[in-house]
């Protein structure tokens, strides 16, 4: 059983304050207290899981216990957090997926399921929704109507892009890369492009009739290719690590995450015209404004400019997803250990945290977008 569902099934249990306080800073003392021991190396997982499964133990057998593990839980996440997700901070409408299908979260806290999609993404302007199981691909409206299924095998990544009346979705099957129309018609593989690697492709933003893709070839090379023609428009050198891919929002600038920087390309020639330093980089995302949100294991950095300002750095556990409001003003991450989605303000300091996720969803979700309002 993993910490977190211990978290999960105890936080149910009504614990004295007081006792879990006590508790608390009995572990923190004794913590200070302790004698080191040399360990070989090899042996430290095994020691590490044992002090896990003991704890857990504890935890089910006395009052105290509860309140030792309610604490460790809360440490990892934002102190304060509110029960449950009573409204956005900003219009819109949130998507998300995961192993309890996918979701719809309107503007007021309400949800919608949608159905047991294990994968999801917005059309242009959130008027659909592309969702996808492991051999089903569908087009679905906001309220769950079914327009139209596709079954393939091993699907990854479903993206859709395009303008608002000529729309296209691109998807993954072990390497190979698919696009197929937003009516679900004219489905094939690109067959100029390179393979590619399990990394999300990425539509380029555009008013224009030309639908143009970014994905991250076999070898860690980003590849840029026109979806109507099946050509190859442009690919990078190779780069160890390539992990993630954004657009901004005008299209004018691509970004790659590798092992050990962040690189931005010009959209259109495929020249470098930045280099970002920073190592670790998980995921990324434009805003509506131009700045870059750059996901790392423990925070979360800005790019305004040509200077890196650090948003966020979690009390404990890891960062998961990035998902920005319409508005550019809030920044939408998750806190998978602590149960928690946090938003946080781009040009303030204010925080706001929302626990209990995974029993909302079924799961904790990955975040898929968030849309303008209907």
């Amino acid at each position: 059983m993993s910490e977190q569902r211990v978290v999960e099934l105890l936080e149910r249990t009504p614990v004295d304050r007081d006792a879990e306080e006590r508790a608390w800073e009995l572990v923190r003392a004794a913590f200070a207290e302790r004698e080191p021991v040399r360990r070989r190396p090899r042996l430290l997982p095994a020691i590490a899981l044992s002090v896990v499964v003991a704890a857990a133990v504890a935890a089910a057998s006395s009052s105290s216990g509860r309140a030792v593990v309610h604490a460790v839980g809360r440490s990892l996440g934002i102190a304060h957090a509110q029960p449950a997700l009573y409204r956005l901070p900003a219009a819109g409408r949130l998507l998300v997926s995961g192993a309890g299908g996918a979701w719809i979260v309107s503007s007021d806290g309400s949800t919608r399921s949608l159905g047991p999609y294990e994968q999801a993404s917005w059309s242009p302007h959130g008027r659909f929704v592309v969702g996808a199981t492991q051999n089903r691909l569908a087009a679905l409206a906001p309220d769950g109507t079914v327009h139209w299924t596709l079954a393939r095998a091993l699907i990854r990544f479903p993206r859709w892009g395009g303008t608002l009346v000529d729309t296209r979705i691109a998807y993954l099957t072990v390497g190979r890369l698919h696009v197929v129309a937003g009516d679900g018609t004219n489905d094939g593989r690109l067959e100029a492009a390179p393979d590619a690697a399990r990394v999300v492709p990425a539509w380029r933003p555009s008013k224009e009739d030309r639908h143009v893709l970014a994905y991250v070839a076999t070898g860690g090379r980003a590849a840029v290719v026109d979806a109507d023609r099946s050509t190859l428009l442009w690919i990078s050198p190779a780069y160890a690590g390539a992990r993630a891919l954004a657009w901004s929002a005008d299209g004018s600038r691509l970004a790659l995450a590798t092992r050990d920087r962040v690189v931005v390309f010009d959209g259109r020639s495929g020249r470098i015209a930045s280099t970002i330093r920073v190592a670790g980089v998980r995921a990324l995302a434009y805003g509506p404004d131009g700045r870059l949100a750059l996901l790392r294991p423990h925070a979360i950095v800005l790019r305004e400019g040509r200077a890196l300002r650090t948003l966020f750095v979690p009390p404990g556990g890891t960062v998961a997803g990035l998902a920005w409001s319409p508005d550019g003003r809030w920044l939408l991450t998750g806190l998978p250990a602590a149960d928690e989605w946090v938003f946080l303000q781009t040009h303030g300091k204010r925080i706001l945290a929302v626990s209990h996720i995974a029993a909302e969803f079924g799961g904790f979700p990955s975040l898929d977008g968030w849309a303008p309002g209907a």
